[in-house]
């Protein structure tokens, strides 16, 4: 699971009159990225070189606290601690269930000098396909706790940089926008940037700014003050000067600096889970990665000769036996009505005062109908406001595990102040002692924590195809194509996958029941292999799939990887990603607006002979976007595959393996 090799220490000791002109550097195991640190007239300052490209020129680190005092107006060094790792582990979830993480790491101590005597060590980790790095408080006399009123964490891009991201009005948020793309010197001053961020330098070269490990701390943005980025904190609640309360021993989250000379490399990066701990659950065999029914997009929609629908065990019923027919892991219950499924006085999927997640609304027993889905190999999972299960979480899971409900959606977060941020950690570990996945809604970026607790199956904080409900413009293939590229980088991405009903753009409308979609058929089958997602929703309704064109790709295709290859991609215009179950292998590639040829060469197959499954936009797409064409036939790894995609379109593939 776990193999920790340290292969040496090196200890470097500073002369108090060499602290200000000495280089401290880190090199990553292959050479390619290089993170240099010093002090410069009082000021911590680093810089980042890849491939003797200098990509983030000298930039400074600072953190200011409630008291007024900098960590480092006059810093001196103390002993720089450098060793080398090579890590192997498992993921339970994710892009690839074996991770070989080799890296380098430096620990360097900066001493505050009076009056107010402080250490803080900045440790730096070097991989080759990034670069990370975090402070840390140790314990140490005089100085027990403190408030951080802001981290100054500074990237001073070197150049002009193309700049793929979201811009926020505020930091009470779903991260849910149309990610804009212009220069750096095009970007308005003291604007909110969501994380990650994408940048990209002629050559090219790829940099994603994120973070990992967001554990009792404030979530982190981008602001461009001058010409430089600097970090900004979600402040408390109720407030907006004190950001992160922290006792000593402490520690930040990661700032992640992901590099590459191929996006794609960005893409199938593991450095995210690498920086975070090994899994906090011991047994994780319950914990199942899979597909699940969402009827609330599509408005419960049920046969007409269903008598009795409702909130009840007949229209559970018919989803239920749906998921049986075609191996679906499980079915979701939500509301009815635009009623949760739970007793609620609010308006609307509000919680109300006497809102209480531990009691059905009546006509709904849930034991029968967890009875009966067990009886089918299907698995529920229900929906919950936050705020209403929060004040009732120990009950609620208790009860949920005792009907046998599997996971959840914990909905409307919009938050990543430091409580919020405490508070899913809280959800994800009561959640685990009672057998519960997790869906988070409304919520901020992945940083990793599938790693350290698996039960968390995946996030949503984009823009997606939920807002096609409300949205007179739609989610186009022109937004698709930006996901992988910006908010795919952090990890898992819901998406409310599945829509049915493809129209050209000049048909669609808003349709609250039986929403219509952009793009092709196929661009939608796509996206269950372009999109990391270990829940991914199917949501249409049963009578929209059953005898049409492509649907049994959705049932067929696994919702957790062994491996990940990004084949061919280009920012904003297209991508092409090839992910391995075992010995089968599915590709999706999707395309924006424009109509392209693409070609796809098998080499990545292992020896032997495969059966693949090809899904192609058919030839009048344009007029008619839910029509496709598939083909079957036999391949091996020397064969190539020929794309013709429709402008919205997109290709999908499965290749089995033969005996």
């Amino acid at each position: 699971m776990r193999n920790l090799l340290c292969l040496f220490c090196i200890f470097i000791s500073l002369s108090a009159t060499a602290q200000k002109k000495a280089v401290i550097q880190l090199r990553s195991p292959g050479g390619a990225i290089s993170f240099s640190f010093q002090l410069l007239q009082g000021q911590a300052t680093y810089q980042v070189v890849f491939k003797d490209k200098i990509i983030i020129d000298n930039s400074t680190l600072d953190l200011a606290f409630s008291d007024g005092s900098f960590i480092n107006r006059n810093a001196q060094l103390g002993q720089a601690v450098y060793r080398e790792v090579s890590e192997d582990y498992t993921l339970t979830t994710g892009k690839a269930s074996r991770v070989h993480a080799p890296f380098k790491e430096v620990m360097i101590p900066i001493q505050q000098p009076a009056p107010h005597p402080r250490r803080i060590n900045l440790v730096v980790r070097a991989f080759d396909d990034g670069v990370a790095f975090r402070y840390e408080f140790p314990v140490q006399a005089g100085w027990k706790s403190f408030v951080l009123t802001d981290e100054h964490t500074t990237f001073n891009l070197a150049g002009n940089p193309m700049v793929h991201t979201l811009f926020l009005p505020g930091y009470t948020t779903s991260h849910e926008g149309v990610y804009s793309t212009m220069l750096l010197r095009q970007v308005k001053q003291d604007t909110l940037m969501d994380m990650p961020t994408l940048f990209e330098f002629p050559g090219p070269v790829f940099l994603g700014i994120t973070e990992a490990a967001l554990l009792d701390y404030a979530g982190m943005y981008l602001f461009k003050q001058g010409k430089a980025l600097t970090s900004k904190l979600s402040p408390l609640p109720n407030q907006t000067a004190m950001k992160v309360k922290a006792v000593l021993p402490f520690k930040s989250p990661w700032r992640v600096l992901m590099i590459s000379d191929r996006v794609g490399s960005l893409i199938e990066s593991n450095i995210i889970t690498s920086l975070n701990e090994p899994s906090k659950i011991k047994n994780v065999s319950w914990i199942h990665p899979g597909k699940s029914t969402w009827s609330w997009w599509n408005g419960h929609v049920v046969p007409d000769t269903l008598k009795g629908a409702g909130m009840n065990f007949i229209t559970a019923k018919y989803y239920i036996d749906f998921c049986a027919r075609h191996g679906i892991d499980y079915h979701s219950i939500t509301d009815f009505g635009e009623h949760q499924w739970y007793v609620d006085d609010g308006a609307g999927l509000m919680p109300g005062p006497h809102s209480d997640v531990t009691t059905p609304v009546p006509g709904l027993n849930m034991q029968e109908i967890c009875d009966y889905a067990k009886a089918k190999g299907v698995g529920i999972r229900v929906w919950v406001h936050w705020a209403a299960l929060y004040p009732k979480l120990d009950a609620a899971f208790a009860l949920y595990e005792k009907w046998g409900i599997r996971g959840m959606m914990v909905d409307f977060m919009d938050r990543d102040d430091q409580e919020m941020v405490n508070i899913q950690t809280e959800i994800l570990q009561k959640a685990a002692a009672h057998h519960l996945h997790i869906q988070f809604h409304g919520a901020y970026k992945p940083t990793g924590l599938s790693r350290t607790y698996p039960n968390e199956l995946t996030r949503e904080g984009t823009l997606n195809y939920e807002a096609n409900k409300w949205d007179e413009k739609g989610v186009s293939p022109d937004h698709d194509i930006n996901i992988p590229f910006t908010r795919m980088l952090a990890g898992s991405t819901d998406y409310h996958l599945g829509g049915f009903r493809a129209v050209p753009k000049e048909q669609f409308k808003v349709q609250f029941i039986k929403p219509l979609v952009l793009g092709t058929r196929c661009h939608m089958l796509a996206m269950y292999v372009v999109l990391e997602n270990e829940l991914p929703l199917i949501c249409d309704y049963p009578a929209a799939y059953e005898g049409e064109p492509g649907f049994e790709f959705i049932p067929d295709v696994p919702a957790t990887w062994d491996e990940t290859r990004v084949l061919d991609a280009k920012v904003g215009e297209y991508i092409i990603i090839a992910r391995r179950r075992k010995e089968d292998w599915f590709v999706g590639a999707i395309t924006n607006h424009d109509q392209r040829q693409l070609s796809v060469p098998l080499t990545f197959l292992r020896e032997g002979k495969y059966h693949l499954d090809l899904y192609t936009d058919a030839p009048d797409a344009k007029e008619r976007p839910n029509q496709l064409v598939k083909e079957g036939k036999g391949v091996t790894k020397e064969a190539s595959v020929s794309l013709k995609i429709a402008g919205g379109g997109g290709a999908a593939m499965s290749l089995k393996k033969s005996p």
